[in-house]
C-alpha cells in the first residue's frame, strides 16, 4: 500500500491511507512518551545532589588566599564537568529518541500492514462481487472473538441476503411474466380461432367477446394483485386508527355473494382497536378468508373471529379443508405458491397469502399458521396495539 500518489498533473501527494495515519500515531506516541521519558530523567538528574556540586571545606587554611584560589579552581572545574554531562546526557538522549523514533516509525508502518491486511483482502474480495455472483463469500479466517473476523461474517451475512433477496426478485419476475404470458396467449389464441371462421355469426362472435372480456378481467385481478403486493412490500403509505372487527365485517358484506351454500361460515368479532391502512388490511382480511372459500370442501366450515389475545389485537380465520403439510406451510407465503388441491373451487394465482405476508409486514404484525383441526388451515394475525404508534412511513 503506498503512501504516495501523484496527480494528473504529476505531482506528487501524500495519500492518507488508514497505514500512514497508524503508522503516524504510533510514531507520534512513542516520540510524546520518549519525550515525557526524557524530559522526567533530566529532571531527576539535575535535582539530584550530585549534581548540586561538592562544597570543598579547607578549615583553617581557607585563610590563606592561595588555598583559596585553589578551591575556586576545583569549583569551577567541577562545576563545568558536571553542565558538560549533563549537555552530553540530553544530546545523547535526544538522539538516541529520534533514532528510537524512527525505527517505531518504521515498526509501526509493518504492524499496521500486518493489522491491515485481512482489510485489503476483504477490499479486494468484496470489489469482485457482483449481481451475478452474490453466492461468494469473504471467508474470513480467525477466532470467533475476533473483530475483523466479526466484521466478515457481518458482511457475509449481508450477501447471503442480498443473495436470496435476488434470487427472490428473479424467480417473482419469471413467476409474473409467465402468469401475465398465460392469459394473453389464451386471448390470442381465442380471437384467432374466432376469426379463422369463414361466417361466424353473432352467437360465436359474442361468446368470444365474453371468453375475451372474462381473461382480461382476470389479467386485471393479477394486476391488481401485483400492485398490491408492490405496494405493501415498499412500506410507504398512510394509517389511521382502525377496528379490525369493522374492517371484517365490510370484508365480509363483499364476499356473502360468493360464500358457497354448502360451506358453513361462523363468525365472532370483538372490538380489535389497532392502526394501520385501512385498505391494505381490507385486502389483508380478503384474501385470507378468500383463501379460505377456495380451498374449503363441500359441506366444511370457515370460522373468522376478531378479538384481544393478552391486549393485542388479532384477527383469524380457520378453515376444514385438505390436510397441508406442516413443512408445506411457509412456502405458502412465496409469490405464485399454490396447494394444488383438486378439491380448490378455482385457481387463483398463488399471490394471495403472500399479499397477506407484505401487508402483515408492513403493519409490523405477526403471523402465526397452523394446521387446522379439520385438516385446512388456522391463521392468526396479530396486531401491534394502537398506543405503539404508526406503522411504516405515513404520507403526509
Amino acid at each position: 500500500m503506498s503512501a504516495t500518489a501523484s496527480d494528473p498533473a504529476g505531482r506528487f501527494r501524500i495519500r492518507w491511507s488508514a497505514r500512514l495515519r497508524l503508522t503516524l500515531l504510533y510514531g507520534t506516541l512513542f516520540l510524546v512518551s520518549g519525550a515525557t521519558l526524557l524530559a522526567v530523567t533530566y529532571l531527576l538528574v539535575v535535582q539530584s545532589p550530585a549534581s548540586k556540586g561538592t562544597k570543598i571545606t579547607t578549615g583553617n587554611a581557607s585563610r590563606n588566599p592561595a588555598v583559596q584560589e585553589v578551591t575556586a579552581q576545583i569549583s569551577y572545574v567541577a562545576d563545568r564537568q558536571r553542565q558538560e554531562a549533563q549537555r552530553t546526557l540530553l544530546t545523547r538522549s535526544g538522539i538516541a529518541l529520534g533514532v528510537m523514533t524512527g525505527v517505531s516509525g518504521g515498526l509501526g508502518w509493518l504492524v499496521a500492514g500486518r493489522v491491515l491486511r485481512p482489510v485489503r483482502v476483504m477490499t479486494e474480495r468484496a470489489r469482485r462481487i457482483s449481481a451475478h455472483n452474490l453466492h461468494e463469500r469473504l471467508a474470513m479466517p480467525g477466532p470467533a472473538d475476533d473483530e475483523l473476523k466479526n466484521l466478515g461474517d457481518t458482511f457475509d451475512g449481508l450477501l447471503g441476503r442480498l443473495d436470496a433477496a435476488f434470487d427472490a426478485q428473479r424467480r417473482f419476475v419469471a413467476n409474473a411474466s409467465h402468469e401475465l404470458r398465460t392469459p394473453l396467449t389464451l386471448q390470442r389464441t381465442v380471437i384467432e380461432v374466432a376469426l379463422s371462421k369463414p361466417d361466424p355469426d353473432v352467437k360465436a362472435l359474442r361468446g368470444v367477446c365474453e371468453r375475451a372480456l372474462s381473461i382480461g378481467e382476470d389479467q386485471e385481478r393479477l394486476i391488481e394483485a401485483l400492485l398490491t403486493l408492490a405496494s405493501s412490500q415498499s412500506g410507504v403509505f398512510r394509517t389511521e386508527p382502525l377496528d379490525l372487527a369493522e374492517v371484517v365485517t365490510d370484508v365480509l358484506d363483499t364476499l356473502t355473494p360468493t360464500q358457497p351454500e354448502d360451506v358453513t361460515l361462523e363468525v365472532s368479532l370483538d372490538a380489535a382497536a389497532t392502526e394501520g391502512n385501512s385498505s391494505l388490511v381490507e385486502r389483508l382480511v380478503t384474501n385470507l378468508v378468500g383463501n379460505a372459500q377456495r380451498y374449503t370442501n363441500p359441506g366444511g366450515w370457515i370460522r373468522v373471529t376478531t378479538n384481544l389475545q393478552g391486549g393485542v389485537p388479532t384477527v383469524r380465520v380457520v378453515n376444514s379443508g385438505p390436510v397441508v403439510p406442516r413443512d408445506a406451510i411457509p412456502s405458502l407465503y412465496q409469490p405464485f405458491q399454490r396447494l394444488g388441491h383438486r378439491s380448490a373451487r378455482h385457481d387463483g394465482h398463488g399471490l394471495g397469502l403472500s399479499i397477506v405476508a407484505a401487508v402483515a409486514s408492513a403493519h409490523r404484525a405477526r403471523i402465526v399458521t397452523e394446521q387446522g383441526p379439520a385438516g385446512g388451515l388456522d391463521i392468526t394475525v396479530a396486531f401491534p396495539r394502537r398506543k405503539e404508534g404508526l406503522f411504516g412511513v405515513p404520507v403526509p
